[in-house]
């Protein structure tokens, strides 16, 4: 029974393998677009196609599982029709689309996405959910590879460092940490920060048991100047990924809009998800889902920001709390189930943590010292104080706390490692 058993598991490898090598060279294929519109509208405007240098992710599990994010791509076989590969993801768009700023005039934001270099034509097809969380069809785009205008990247312009590798990076989870605002004399200083905050996600319940599952790399890309924009305190600096607090009138709000430079940069290492660590000592950070998370270096909360913004990034992990200024407004369809999996309307509470609820636990639960410790179903999270449930009282999504997931994100977390490291 066991030899039956490596058999059928040395064929399965074999199988999935030979799929990758049917379709794809082991290189990556860039798509560079500009996504525009307003608080009803959207457009997309193809700027390039890049070949890098190599495919660092998964060979094996290349449609998505998980349908996660306001947006998803498609690439299928342009002759048989047949999908090759899928990823969800969500960006500075659709959180524009929610702002006051939006209702009066359009936004222009730069996005990428990637998947493996393919040997024939693909056609590569870009969806949106609307605001009944369906998806929508919104541009299509044909990728060949002997078209003459896909620029070739082959050569690496950073080095590349190892902060901490468990193996082949086709076969982990693999993070990469750029700098931004670290100036060509405060290399040394991103080292030893980019060790420090791989400490961090180490060092955090579920990551710490997944260890042998994870590569971190970091990228020596230095900045002319150090720190980050300031908009609302008139401070301007000149970095190499033009990064700025303020996002949508929101102080703590820290983000780049330049995200085809922060592809440049991260296409120097395996990655899987890139975390930009910015050189400053002011509360703030970003994350968004399969786009980047976003932290500073220096703040007495560094631990938790790092776990919190990741968390949105790589998990797909909605805000719990409710009280806190956003920039946004009316963000969830209260009518409608939420796609992050922490979060729940109670539209298809099935599909989310019923599952992990003790037998006589009320949904919704009351805020009371019984639940405290306990997974419910709490009024209150996604930025409104009623529609929206969370699963925990003292969660590291809701509050300030390092290394404090509860129970159902910690779930999250631990499906989306193995799906990345399988």
């Amino acid at each position: 029974m066991k030899y039956l058993f490596l058999c059928l598991l040395m064929f399965s490898i074999i199988t999935v393998s030979a799929q990758f090598n049917k379709h794809f060279k082991n290189k990556t294929c860039r798509i560079d677009y500009y996504h525009s519109g307003d608080h009803d509208d959207e457009y997309y405007v193809l700027e390039k196609i890049i070949r890098e240098p190599k495919w660092s992710g998964s060979k094996d599990n290349l449609v998505d599982t998980f349908d996660f994010g306001q947006y998803k791509f498609m690439v299928y076989d342009s002759a048989t029709n047949e999908l090759l590969y899928s990823r969800g993801y969500s960006t500075l768009f659709n959180e524009y689309q929610a702002t006051q700023e939006a209702k009066t005039q359009a936004g222009n934001f730069a996005e990428s996405i990637v998947f493996p270099f393919p040997k024939k034509i693909v056609r590569v097809d870009l969806y949106s959910r609307n605001k009944d969380m369906e998806w929508e069809k919104q541009y299509e785009v044909f990728a060949d590879p002997k078209n003459r205008d896909i620029k070739q990247k082959d050569n690496h312009s950073y080095k590349k460092f190892k902060i901490h590798k468990s193996g082949n990076p086709n076969k982990k989870f693999d993070l990469v940490i750029l700098p931004e605002g670290y100036t060509a004399d405060q290399m040394e200083k991103f080292r030893e920060d980019a060790r420090r905050f791989t400490g961090y996600l180490l060092n955090t319940d579920p990551y710490k048991f997944y260890s042998n599952k994870i590569n971190v790399w970091g990228v020596m890309a230095a900045s002319e100047e150090e720190g980050t924009d300031l908009p609302g305190d008139s401070v301007w600096k000149n970095t190499l990924l033009n990064s700025n607090f303020y996002t949508f009138g929101s102080e703590r709000y820290l983000t780049t809009a330049d995200y085809f430079t922060v592809r440049d940069v991260a296409s120097n290492a395996p990655n899987d998800q890139i975390f930009i660590l910015v050189n400053h000592e002011k509360y703030g950070g970003g994350g968004i889902y399969n786009f980047y998370s976003v932290a500073t270096s220096d703040n007495e909360a560094s631990d938790f920001l790092m776990t919190h913004e990741f968390g949105h990034a790589f998990a797909g992990l909605g805000d719990e709390y409710y009280t806190s200024d956003v920039a946004v407004e009316d963000f969830y369809n209260l009518d409608k189930e939420p796609w992050e999996p922490n979060l729940t309307s109670l539209v298809d509470f099935d599909s989310k943590w019923k599952d992990m609820l003790k037998p006589g636990t009320p949904v919704p639960t009351p805020v009371t010292d019984e639940y405290q410790g306990e997974v419910g179903v709490f009024e209150g999270g996604g930025y409104v104080a009623e529609g929206i449930y969370r699963p925990y009282l003292g969660c590291t999504m809701n509050v300030v706390k390092f290394d404090n997931f509860c129970p159902v994100c910690k779930r999250a977390i631990r499906r989306m490692i193995e799906f990345y490291s399988k």
